[in-house]
């Protein structure tokens, strides 16, 4: 008789058990096999999960819509009484500003209760489903155990008559589509509650104010700095301060000293605007003491907001970028936005000569988590220049340096994964706190499996380097947003686009790059 695997092993072994089980049903040589295999299959565990009491969570928040729009009525109440321009908080934050902070902090907060709510209700419904499809498929089991009957003894299974020959046989073929049942109820649940974790994640991940536990700034503070976005962009797409680096901040700030603490809050205070506030605090969280921080808001104070948002934020992301414009002739997405600095291109050897494909990854990669860093590139020396073509000279001098340090190939092409990892430990982890690790993906399974844990990460501000493979060989690109089922995808040619779910799982990576790069195969986790 076969084993099954301990129940608390993962859906994807007791698929793959099921989908063996099925197989081997059609091809049982006698009724005590196939009495065996039905045996076998009955064994595997159901579809976990109490639909009654997951609905309930969903009453439960979406009876928090109501309480939630009553604080809002209140905060809209105030905001249109014409605030005088009065400054609150310990980092000299306008009143009115304030107030449409927590206007559209408690809207986010109904949409997220609302959101939240439909999440678990459309799980609950799934996994009900499931279940049933898994009862279905045990009660056919069963009941083609009973028309078998009991097992042959030995003699009795030395011959078989036309008559029990058909009976194996319906019996094996009925047992074999009910265990399919079995499999699709497995499945079903398994990216039912893939779906749910991906969309409560980014829910966790967009309640931004409450990242920030410190008591060293007021609510207010706290607020505006989870609220402030890229200026002149859509800022819910564009926020200057992801989750994590909202804690990391947060934390940091707990640290500092006496002096520090009050240096860092006389520079928050003196910041023009908020968006100068949260790249401090991003400077903060990306590791950098406050030394190099007062230094740094030397260079950006008193400068304008384009001014600011060229020379820090690498990529921008556009309102439009997810709209479905079809495929270019090479497979890609002709809804691609270059990410420039001045017209010149983030893309690997300033020119896209180069296969310094993974060092160029890492670098725009680096100067997303790190203002610092990307004023280094973008600014010079001092942080004043404003020349793309001294840009592109000491961004390829960067791709460069962390070619060498990963041991690229010669002629600036190719590395290994282990330089990869080890780059973007330096580079990149030094910033978010992160420690890389490679996973394979050998399958489409296996990327399917690893999507919660690629959307988590991005949607705390995380980046996550994915290779992909095809005709043209290989190319390394990073996974850099998450929004519903859509993946943002860097790719060191210089551009951004949004991939589907579907795509990542299914070998359609090409319409980040080109169609003969279609296939992902690894991808570097932040742990």
């Amino acid at each position: 008789m076969s084993f099954f695997p301990s129940p608390l092993d993962s859906p994807s072994v007791r698929l793959a058990w099921l989908a063996g089980l099925s197989k081997k049903m059609l091809g049982a040589g006698s009724k005590n096999e196939v009495l065996d295999l039905i045996d076998d299959a009955l064994s595997v565990p159901a579809p976990g999960g109490d639909r009654g009491v997951i609905e309930g969570l969903a009453t439960l928040y979406r009876g928090q819509v109501g309480s939630v729009g009553t604080v809002f009525d209140q905060v809209d109440r105030v905001g249109r009484k014409g605030l005088p321009e009065v400054w609150v908080g310990d980092t000299s934050v306008l009143a009115s500003d304030a107030v449409k902070a927590a206007g559209r902090a408690v809207t986010q907060m109904s949409e997220a209760f609302h959101e939240g709510a439909s999440v678990l209700l459309t799980l609950a419904d799934a996994i009900g489903a499931a279940q049933r499809q898994d009862e279905r498929g045990r009660g056919q089991l069963l009941e083609q155990k009973t028309t078998l009957g009991g097992r042959d003894g030995f003699f009795d299974d030395l011959h078989e008559n036309d008559e029990e020959e058909w009976d194996r046989m319906n019996a094996a073929h009925f047992s074999s589509y009910a265990v399919d049942l079995m499999h699709t109820a497995v499945s079903d649940a398994q990216e039912a509650t893939r779906v749910a974790a991906r969309d409560l994640n980014k829910l966790a991940a967009e309640a931004r104010a409450g990242k920030m536990d410190t008591s060293e700034l007021t609510a207010v503070d706290k607020l505006m700095l989870a609220d402030t976005g890229v200026a002149g962009a859509d800022a819910e797409l564009n926020e200057i301060l992801a989750a994590a680096e909202l804690e990391r901040a947060s934390a940091r700030m707990d640290l500092l000293s006496l002096d520090d603490e009050m240096a860092m809050e006389r520079m928050l205070a003196k910041s023009e605007n908020p968006q100068e506030r949260a790249y401090l605090m991003k400077a903060l969280a990306a590791g950098h003491d406050v030394a190099e921080i007062e230094e740094f808001q030397g260079k950006i104070h008193g400068k304008d907001p384009d001014w600011v948002r060229r020379h820090l934020t690498p990529v921008v992301t556009a309102a439009d970028s997810m709209d479905d414009e079809g495929l270019a002739a090479n497979g890609s997405n002709n809804n691609t936005d270059y990410v420039t600095f001045d017209g010149q291109r983030w893309i690997q050897g300033g020119d896209g000569s180069e296969g310094t494909c993974v060092a160029s990854s890492t670098v725009t990669s680096s100067a997303m988590v790190d203002p610092l860093y990307a004023l280094e590139l973008t600014g010079g020396p001092d942080g004043q220049e404003d020349d793309p073509d001294a840009f592109k000279q000491r961004l390829v001098a960067e791709q460069h340096r962390l070619h060498t340090e990963g041991e690229g190939g010669e002629n600036w092409g190719g590395m290994g994964p282990e330089g990869q990892e080890r780059i973007n430990d330096s580079a990149v982890g030094g910033a978010t706190g992160s420690d890389y690790e490679r996973q394979d993906l050998e399958s489409a399974a296996d990327r399917r499996a690893v999507l919660t844990e690629v959307e988590k990460s991005v949607a705390q501000g995380r980046p996550v380097p994915v290779d992909v493979s095809g005709k043209d060989g290989a190319h390394a690109m990073t996974i850099i947003a998450q929004e519903g089922d859509m993946l943002q995808v860097y790719n060191p040619w210089g551009s951004i686009t949004w991939v589907s779910e579907d795509d990542f799982i299914n070998g359609h990576m090409g319409k980040a790059s080109d169609s003969d790069l279609p296939d992902a195969y690894s991808v570097y986790l932040p742990r």
